[in-house]
């Protein structure tokens, strides 16, 4: 079995993967403070409960956008499953696509990867609801092309009510009305439908200078807040960073 880790700003995902089906999923607080041993008390007894034998776990994947958590998570795998992990961004690790341009993280990467895996042959936009709210772009080959990193929605509404005197913290929530007649109605509205037309507006105008047709599909933690609220997004993808992992392993252990 392979388990695969991808280390986000706000969580941290772990899957246990059995062939190409995923066996366990688990999501943990990101804290680049959290030992080694610390991940596996906690991540040993969530196997027990799904009942997965740890000794079966006989390789590992990293994906980290937080390089303080990648010594930990590397040592969760060499003490606790005595597997070497493979980590994105290091010597050995083979992506299989065109990268174009810099700065792609870990997780964009996975997910174009993902992208191409599961939609073959499909230029493509991935709306990406994490810390970010990011616009990966896809084409035939299954090249990253760039994209689009917009503020995230929690983000963003930590920035509004800190910096206000009597905005209170809200959760995100489709609300009934555009118009609100309460204060938190009207963040509710500002929040969702704001965060709606910038999905919209942003996949307009890569669809116009693409210059071809594309899917679109959205993934995170906070995509199915929005589901049916835009048709712009096709449809909710939410383990294909993962997928992309499984095939980055693969790719690079055929070597």
């Amino acid at each position: 079995m392979l388990l695969a880790i991808n280390a986000n700003n706000t969580n941290v995902k772990f899957g246990v993967i059995d062939g190409d089906r995923i066996v366990g999923e688990w999501r943990q607080h990101t804290s680049a403070m959290r030992t080694g041993d610390e991940h596996a008390v906690w991540l040993m007894q969530l196997l027990a409960l799904e009942k997965i034998d740890p000794k079966a776990i006989t390789a590992a994947i990293i994906a980290s956008v937080v390089p303080q958590a990648t010594f930990n998570l590397r040592r969760l795998c060499t003490r606790y499953f005595n597997v070497e992990p493979l980590v994105l961004g290091e010597p050995g690790v083979t992506y299989g696509i065109e990268i174009k341009g810099q700065g792609a993280g870990a997780d964009r990467i996975c997910n174009t990867v993902g992208a191409a895996v599961l939609f073959p042959k499909t230029p493509m936009v991935i709306v990406d609801f994490g810390t970010a709210t990011t616009f990966d772009v896809v084409d035939a080959a299954g090249a990253y092309c760039g994209g689009v990193i917009a503020p995230g929605i929690n983000l963003s509404i930590e920035a509004l009510v800190s910096a206000t005197a009597l905005l209170p913290r809200i959760v995100v929530e489709k609300p009934k009305m555009v118009i609100g007649t309460t204060t938190v109605a009207c963040m509710h509205s500002g929040v969702f439908w704001g965060y709606v037309g910038l999905i919209e507006g942003i996949v307009a105008r890569i669809r116009e200078e693409f210059g071809k047709p594309m899917k679109v599909i959205s993934t995170g933690g906070l995509a199915p807040v929005f589901d049916g609220s835009t048709n712009v997004i096709e449809k909710i993808v939410p383990d294909i960073t993962v997928r992309g992992l499984i095939e980055i392993y693969r790719r690079s252990t055929a070597k």
